[in-house]
């Protein structure tokens, strides 16, 4: 795992500046600690900070080929999962290998198949490939974006980059936010409308495209897309193909030339892959899988039951730990470390994310990271497998917005009144909401409930499931530390996809298919438990010390955030403890201390980046 620049401009000579590609590739150092690589050209610089996980030698970058003295040169971040198939394909087309690394077969890839390279690929991957006698660049991101890729057109220069911090090191780059990135951040956010970031002019690259990039245009094209057809597999079938599936995924995703380990939560998701990783490593190298939890100090003490939390982690960790005989390691977080990385958490993102979310996980994988530097997490399974308990609510299939972001009204009143005159937020919701559903497919036997969940799926699936995939991957690369999600294997979402909602939520239960489908493969009480998300602290220290941090912050009438927001309803926040929020901020568990470390985090950012606001 890596980060990747680029800077390509036609219209002048940019091969003399490196020290702007340098800083611009420099920006990225946490997401790649161990090597750094600049290539500069009449028209195009590129840049690239290296994690190394396979073929530490062979696989540095960026790595240039000259084939029928054509010289094309490739940055890329992320892992591929189908290599030595790949590689097998071009060796009998004739093409020769100095290593191993995925790198050197995605550039050859490249070469043969040429921009139908990505129908190719299974894996995660963000990626730029400079042709330098067409003077082209072909740039691409993966199915369902799990790498970052963000570009920007500025004074005739192309820039792009795996975070918007580098982009900002090019000095043609100014952050400025206008109506449409309140829009985002308070309308949306954390989520995001895919293809957009709040910062004007700058582009995420979205899942499933490419762009190509010359001296005549700048084309972009989806290359893949989900494919709504009859599912003629019985239940049994089914949940044979899915074990296959699941199974195959995980033991590809198990290949690393450094330490590597699963995160388990004793929840369905991650012990089915600590099942599988488990037993590969036994049977592959006679030796234990490690596996890390999280926890924090006193949860047992203050753990509050609720709808989406119903039950703690521990007693189902030990459980699967005994069962699999791993090497577990439990990770205890403090309640001031939550609080303290929130700023840390928005760097890493370049944005107010989900607060103590992803502070926890940014803490969790920088002490993972001391003794591994890859892990397989159970990310995905819930948009996919139906696992959600917006699935399963009448409220949430007949809201007609994003279940998981019910707050409207409230987010309106949050603006500033002066700008809150000028941007209607629920009709900018409304518009993505219906812009989304109309890419959904049904095919003429769907029953009405099949209808409802292929919706619900859908947007889930491309909304919310992409902000936790930002999460994961922002604040694992922060720590230089690589995490890979098995039930995103662009197979398994194709194939679940068409399965009827009737199946696919087997005996009404949430992942009820999933469930069944592991009955032999998991203890009971694994298979039976009702799902739990990620933990949150329960310490009522953490909601005291995100209230006093707003408060101070709110002290300061000049605090940025009072540009952006409505003062006295932060204050009724404040003196409510966040309970004058009635409904939570984001999905589950950004409820009334999260809103707060949210804002918290909002005015870290207007100080850090400094946006020029633009209505």
């Amino acid at each position: 795992m890596c980060g990747i620049v680029g800077n390509v401009n036609y219209r002048e000579d940019i091969s003399g500046q490196h020290t702007i590609i340098e800083n611009m590739t420099k920006a990225l150092t946490r997401r790649g600690p161990d090597e750094a690589g600049v290539f500069l050209e009449k028209h195009c610089n590129l840049g690239h900070r290296r994690l190394s996980i396979i073929d530490i030698e062979n696989g540095k970058q960026p790595m240039k080929v000259t084939i029928d003295d054509v010289t094309y040169t490739i940055v890329y971040n992320g892992q591929l999962y189908n290599t030595k198939e790949l590689r097998e394909t071009l060796v009998d087309h004739g093409f020769k290998f100095k290593g191993h690394s995925d790198t050197e077969v995605l550039l050859k890839s490249y070469i043969f198949y040429g921009k139908d390279v990505c129908k190719h690929l299974n894996g995660i991957f963000a990626f730029a490939i400079w042709n330098s006698k067409k003077e082209e660049i072909f740039i691409a991101r993966d199915h369902f974006g799990i790498k970052p890729l963000y570009y920007s057109i500025v004074n005739d220069n192309l820039l792009f980059a795996s975070e918007v911090k580098a982009i900002f090191e090019h000095p043609m780059a100014k952050p400025v936010i206008d109506k449409t990135g309140i829009a985002e951040l308070f309308g949306i956010g954390p989520s995001h409308t895919p293809g957009i970031s709040p910062f004007k002019g700058i582009h995420e690259l979205e899942p499933a495209h490419f762009m190509v990039y010359n001296k005549n245009c700048l084309q972009k094209e989806e290359y893949w897309k989900l494919e709504t057809k009859e599912h003629t597999d019985d239940l049994e079938t089914t949940s044979e193909k899915l074990r296959f599936l699941i199974k195959d995924s995980i033991e590809r995703q198990l290949v690393s030339d450094v330490p590597l380990c699963c995160l388990l939560s004793g929840g369905l998701d991650s012990s089915i892959i600590t099942a599988y990783a488990s037993q590969y490593y036994q049977e592959k190298y006679g030796r234990k899988l490690s596996t890390f939890s999280v926890d924090y100090v006193d949860q047992d003490k203050n753990f509050v039951k609720s709808d989406f939390q119903p039950n703690s982690d521990n007693y189902y960790i030990d459980l699967m730990v005994k069962k699999f005989d791993t090497d577990h390691h439990k990770i205890i977080l403090d309640t001031p470390e939550l609080y303290h990385a929130l700023e840390d958490a928005m760097i890493a993102r370049d944005f107010p994310g989900m607060a103590d979310v992803d502070s926890s996980y940014l803490l969790f994988f920088r002490e993972i990271k001391k003794q591994a530097k890859v892990a397989l997490s159970g990310e995905c399974s819930d948009e996919i497998f139906g696992g959600y308990p917006w699935y399963f609510r009448k409220d949430s299939l007949e809201s007609e917005t994003f279940p998981w972001s019910l707050a409207i009204s409230e987010r309106q009143n949050l603006l500033n009144p002066e700008i809150a005159q000028k941007i209607d937020l629920k009709a900018y919701i409304d518009e993505q909401y219906r812009a989304s559903l109309a890419k959904v497919e049904f095919l003429p036997t769907d029953s009405e409930i099949n209808r409802l969940e292929r919706k619900l799926i859908y947007l889930t699936s491309n909304w919310f499931m992409q902000t936790l995939l930002d999460r994961t991957d922002r604040m694992s690369m922060y720590n230089g530390f690589e995490v890979r999600v098995p039930f995103c294997d662009v197979r398994i979402v194709e194939y679940c996809w068409n399965i009827p909602w009737e199946m696919k939520a087997y005996k009404g239960r949430e992942k009820g298919l999933l469930r069944h489908a592991m009955k032999d493969v998991l203890p009971d009480e694994i298979i039976n438990r009702k799902k739990s998300p990620y933990p949150k602290t329960h310490n009522p220290n953490y909601t005291k010390i995100v209230k006093n941090g707003l408060s101070q912050i709110m002290e300061n009438q000049d605090a940025p955030i009072n540009q952006l927001l409505n003062r006295e309803y932060i204050l009724e926040i404040l003196d409510t403890e966040g309970k004058a929020f009635t409904r939570p901020w984001f999905g589950q568990l950004m409820t009334g201390p999260q809103l707060m470390a949210y804002l918290i985090q909002v005015n870290n950012w207007l100080e850090k980046y400094q946006p020029e606001i633009v209505l």
